[in-house]
């Protein structure tokens, strides 16, 4: 008997607008356990003076254990190459960067003023920030600049947005299957090269350890529309050796640098392949069928809580720690950072994502006609109005 064809992945013209996008919540849920994970390593293994002691003295047992809370960035990595893919298929450039920049920006301008506010006005003298540093860091792009991050895990962002703007040539270009797969077995070689060699220009550009993260989820989305195809799983394969590899490595020197804890290859390799095996698990089996709107909620809260735990979290702890158990400071401290996360998603994200949204599109729409007229057409564009003739 002969094998049905693989179904082939939906025409762009055809997929619908975000708003009628299908939504996994169980890769939602998984968002939220990679945030929750990071949140426990900044609190518990990230050696700062928040408990009083150093962390390896006030969790001596915890840190070697919550310290693999780290490799929750390389999730969330592994899942925004399948998420990107997913809402980039089908669309413009125009498209993509409004939806993209009304996504990130309203909660992430609200951190930044979180945090001036923190450092200028609740705990002055904890770290200086001046004006023209946070006027970099509302640009998300502070480090192009050479400018430090006013919070530390502002670097994942610059990370985020070097990979969109590869998305978003390959929208230029024309996004098909085969360019797609194309790219994915070719961008992470380049950059593994680059991170190799040294090379800090053409690290930057090609997101440097941490492009195979992203090219794997790219290929764990395309094979939710065929899960058959060898090609798929042989470069899913690549990328995911090569990010055991880079990222990997890269990953186990940052753990080192902020804590006591050394890993060694093997432990981070396991990391590497749970952290795809799990966003396989949730987008090839039947656990993609749950519909639980928590699980949906609880992803939404997942990027103000990242931006917002770190630096406000740590002080919180400095504050309650002294009165309070360390359980009972970290349980506080955490429920309470998820409160703010929720009110930042429901009165900022909410209301001013769509409108940011919809004024980027209206502009770079209007802007791509203007640039597409002839120049004859611009200079009559550009023409005053005629004064209307009177009639007395």
């Amino acid at each position: 008997m002969t094998e049905s064809m693989p179904p082939p992945l939906p025409s762009p013209r055809r997929v619908a607008p975000e708003a009628g996008r299908p939504r996994l919540a169980a890769l939602d849920g998984l968002r939220f356990l990679a945030a929750m994970a990071v949140l426990a390593y900044h609190y518990v293994a990230v050696n700062h003076s928040a408990w009083g002691a150093p962390t390896d003295e006030s969790f001596p047992h915890l840190q070697p254990v919550v310290a693999f809370g780290s490799f929750g960035v390389q999730l969330f990595f592994v899942i925004s190459g399948f998420v990107i893919l997913m809402s980039a298929w089908g669309r413009n450039v125009t498209s993509f960067t409004a939806s993209r920049v009304g996504r990130l920006f309203p909660a992430y301008w609200f951190s930044v003023a979180a945090v001036v506010a923190l450092l200028v006005l609740v705990a002055p003298g904890r770290k200086d920030v001046g004006v023209a540093e946070t006027a970099a860091n509302l640009t998300m792009v502070q480090r192009a600049f050479g400018v430090q991050d006013i919070e530390p895990v502002y670097w994942t962002l610059w990370t985020e947005l070097r990979f969109y703007v590869l998305i978003g040539l390959l929208l230029a270009i024309g996004m098909t299957r085969n360019r797609l797969v194309a790219f994915a077995a070719v961008w992470p070689v380049l950059a593994a090269i680059a991170v190799r060699t040294d090379s800090e220009l053409w690290s930057t550009l090609l997101v440097g350890s941490d492009a195979p993260l992203f090219a794997g989820g790219m290929m764990l989305y395309l094979l939710t529309k065929e899960r058959r195809s060898l090609v798929l799983w042989l470069v899913l394969g690549l990328n995911v050796a090569l990010a055991g590899v880079v990222s990997g490595r890269s990953q186990s020197l940052r753990i080192a640098n902020s804590t006591d804890v050394t890993i060694g290859p093997e432990t981070y390799w396991a990391a590497i392949l749970a952290c795809f095996a799990l966003v396989a698990l949730v987008s090839l089996t039947r656990i993609d069928r749950l519909s639980w709107k928590w699980l949906t909620l609880v992803g939404a809260l997942t990027y103000p809580l990242y931006l917002l735990h770190s630096s406000w979290g740590q002080w919180l702890i400095a504050q309650w720690y002294p009165h309070l158990p360390a359980w009972a400071t970290f349980t506080l401290v955490t429920a309470a950072v998820l409160g703010v996360a929720y009110l930042v998603h429901r009165f900022v994200e909410r209301p001013l994502g769509p409108r940011l949204r919809r004024a980027v599109a209206h502009d770079l729409e209007r802007t791509s006609r203007y640039l597409g007229r002839k120049p004859q057409e611009v200079r009559d564009a550009r023409a005053p109005e005629p004064e209307p003739v009177s009639t007395r």
